[in-house]
C-alpha cells in the first residue's frame, strides 16, 4: 500500500483538490494522509478545515504555522514555522510521495521538508505564470523540487520541460478544478439564495479579489477602484469573498467589510462561500470580477465573463471570456459594459475550453499507482537549442 500525502492550505486549493482525495481515500491500495494547514485553521479566514471534517475526510496532521500578520516578515516566519512542522510531520508519517498544487507559501515549506527527507513530490498546476506575485518563483521552485508533474495546458507542460525536468515525467492531465465542477450536485438558485440570505434579483458580480504581492502597497487603491467602478453601475448586486492571507490582504478584507456595511442593500461578503456555494455560484452570476486564479481557469467552464484585473495573474493562458484591464475604475467600468453585451455573452457561450473538460483526478492516481523504482537522482533535461 503506497500512502499519500496530500497537502491542503487554502479554501480554494481544497476545492480543486477534493476529486483527488476523494480518490485516494477510496482507493484500497492506497492510504491517504491528509495534512491540514495555514488557512484553514485560522478562524479569520473562515476555519475552513470544518468543511473538510464535514465532507468526511480524516484529518491525520494539523499544523499550526499562520501567523496574525500580512507582512512580509510575517508571512516569512509563518513559512520558517511551517517548514520546521512539515519535516517534523514527514519523518513521523514517512509518506511514500507528497501531492502539492500551485504555489503558495506554506507549499514551499512542505516542499523543501519533503525534499530534505527524500519524498518524491508530485506538483499539480506547475509551468503556470503569475508575474505580479511572488507565487511565481516559488512555483517554479517547487517544480525543481518535484519528481511529477502534472500540468493543466500543453503549453505549461513545455515550461516545465524547458525548466529542465525530463518529459517522462511532466503530464498534461487538464485543470482539477474542472473535476469538481463536473463531479458535485450544484445548488439551485432557491437554495444558493437562501444559504447566502441574498436575492439574486437583478445583474450580479462575483468579486474575488488577492494582493498583487510584488508590487509595494497597491492594495488599497487598487480596490477601492473596483469599488469605485461597482458604483459606476446602476442595478448591480454584488458578493465579495475575503481576499487570503497574502501581504496587505487585511486591507482589501476590511475595505470589504465597510462597503458591506454602507451598501447592505446591494452586497453581501463572505470569509468563505466554500466550495457548493462558490461552484453553485457561477450558475447564476453575471460576471466574476478580481484577480483570482479562478477567473481564469474554473470560471470559463461556465462560458461567463471574468475581468481580470491587473498583474497578479499576468502571463496565463487565457479563454476568450476572460477580459483583461488594467485596476482603474474607467477601464473596469467600460469591462463591465462589455460583459453584459449581448453579443458578448453570445459570442463565448461555445468558446474554446482552453484547460480541458475534467477527468484530471483518475489520470494523476494512475501514475502515482503505476510508480516503481524511483531515483530522487534527476538529470537536467537540455532542451536542443541555439541562441
Amino acid at each position: 500500500m503506497k500512502k499519500i500525502a496530500v497537502i491542503t492550505g487554502t479554501r480554494a486549493e481544497y476545492g480543486l483538490l477534493k476529486p483527488l482525495i476523494a480518490s485516494v481515500h477510496a482507493d484500497k491500495d492506497l492510504e491517504l494522509h491528509l495534512v491540514v494547514t495555514a488557512m484553514h485553521l485560522s478562524p479569520e479566514y473562515g476555519m475552513t478545515i470544518n468543511e473538510i471534517i464535514k465532507d468526511g475526510f480524516p484529518v491525520h496532521k494539523k499544523i499550526e504555522c499562520l501567523l496574525n500578520s500580512d507582512t512580509a516578515i510575517g508571512v516569512s516566519k509563518s513559512i520558517s514555522l511551517a517548514l520546521a512542522s512539515f519535516a517534523e510531520n514527514f519523518s513521523e508519517s514517512e509518506p511514500d510521495c507528497i501531492v502539492i498544487l500551485g504555489d503558495r507559501t506554506e507549499m514551499l515549506a512542505a516542499t523543501i521538508a519533503a525534499n530534505m527527507a527524500n519524498i518524491p513530490i508530485a506538483h499539480i498546476h506547475g509551468g503556470e505564470t503569475t508575474e505580479g506575485a511572488y507565487d511565481e518563483g516559488i512555483r517554479h521552485a517547487i517544480t525543481k523540487m518535484s519528481y511529477w508533474h502534472f500540468t493543466s495546458t500543453e503549453d505549461y507542460k513545455n515550461r516545465v520541460i524547458q525548466l529542465g525536468e525530463h518529459p517522462d515525467r511532466v503530464y498534461c492531465v487538464g485543470a482539477i478544478g474542472l473535476d469538481s465542477i463536473i463531479g458535485l450536485k450544484l445548488l439551485t438558485k432557491d437554495q444558493f439564495e437562501n444559504q447566502i440570505s441574498f436575492k439574486l434579483d437583478q445583474k450580479t458580480a462575483l468579486v474575488t479579489y488577492h494582493p498583487v504581492t510584488l508590487e509595494y502597497s497597491t492594495a488599497k487603491d487598487q480596490f477601492q477602484s473596483i469599488l469605485d467602478a461597482l458604483d459606476m453601475e446602476e442595478n448591480l448586486k454584488i458578493i465579495f469573498t475575503h481576499a487570503n492571507s497574502d501581504k496587505d490582504g487585511k486591507i482589501i478584507n476590511s475595505m470589504i467589510i465597510q462597503y458591506v456595511k454602507n451598501n447592505p442593500d446591494k452586497s453581501v461578503e463572505f470569509k468563505s462561500l466554500g466550495q457548493l456555494r462558490y461552484l453553485s455560484s457561477l450558475k447564476f452570476v453575471d460576471v466574476v470580477v478580481g484577480n483570482s486564479s479562478s477567473g481564469i481557469i474554473e470560471v470559463p467552464y461556465y462560458n461567463i465573463p471574468t475581468i481580470n484585473i491587473g498583474d497578479r495573474q499576468k502571463g496565463r493562458v487565457i479563454a476568450q471570456s476572460v477580459i483583461n484591464v488594467n485596476p482603474n475604475s474607467k477601464e473596469i467600468s467600460e469591462a463591465l459594459q462589455k460583459s453584459f453585451e449581448t453579443r458578448f455573452i453570445n459570442e463565448i457561450k461555445t468558446q474554446k475550453q482552453v484547460y480541458g473538460i475534467g477527468g484530471t483526478a483518475p489520470k494523476i492516481i494512475s501514475t502515482l499507482k503505476s510508480a516503481k523504482n524511483v531515483s530522487l537522482k534527476k538529470s537536467f533535461y537540455d532542451l536542443n537549442v541555439n541562441l
